[in-house]
């Protein structure tokens, strides 16, 4: 089975950055969401996009974003991809993949059967979905530390490439590919020391633990 990508989300310091690159982590996400410890600025994104030009894919995380909220981070971050955490519509989804000729992902909170199979809906209009944790109303949107039961998507085969959020980290990672056969991997809150403060260490360890799957 081939190594499964990784992302490493949340990405807001230079430091952070450069050891997602040396861990060979595939994509790094940030996230234009004020209200997440993770948010980072136009400014910011432009001086982290710089530096990752070339070297690791540029993913950029909105909710429920407006359009000219869409257009500044693109400006300023050069995105190859969008990752939607809100409540976007395939519609919404299909718009944006055209508008900007990017790919976009789409994160879907699971926590049954039924959850996962909503995938289906967004065949077409997204490049990929990301099946992530549901996090308690009132509270962020992901980044939480959750996760659900993997085998809810294990070996899925739905008509859209897909990815695995919620609660990985360094020490049950390998655990989620081996279960589910996931081809993406994706952490934010599972490679940190508090809220948005990345560990070094643990990207790395995190990325071994991938590789070691």
């Amino acid at each position: 089975m081939p190594t499964a990508a990784i992302k490493i989300c949340g990405i807001s310091t230079s430091e952070a950055l450069e050891a997602a690159i040396r861990a060979r982590a595939d994509h790094a996400g940030f996230v234009f969401f004020p209200k997440s410890p993770r948010n980072v600025t136009p400014a910011q994104a432009a001086q982290l996009a710089e530096r990752a030009q070339g070297r690791i894919g540029r993913v950029g995380l909105f909710v429920d974003a407006d359009d000219a909220a869409i257009a500044e981070a693109v400006a300023s971050a050069r995105l190859d991809a969008f990752q939607l955490h809100g409540n976007e519509t395939p519609e919404r989804a299909a718009q944006l993949r055209a508008r900007y000729g990017v790919a976009v992902w789409k994160a879907l909170s699971v926590a049954t059967a039924e959850d996962a199979a909503r995938a289906a809906a967004y065949a077409g209009a997204v490049d990929l979905v990301l099946f992530d944790a549901k996090t308690p109303k009132g509270t962020l949107p992901g980044g939480m530390g959750l996760s659900f039961d993997w085998k809810l998507v294990a070996g899925w085969k739905g008509p859209v490439a897909w990815g695995l959020a919620g609660g990985l980290t360094p020490d049950n990672v390998a655990e989620a590919v081996r279960l589910t056969g996931t081809p993406l991997v994706d952490t934010s809150s599972g490679v940190e020391s508090a809220p948005g403060i990345k560990d070094l260490d643990r990207i790395d360890t995190f990325a071994r633990a991938v590789r070691g799957a």
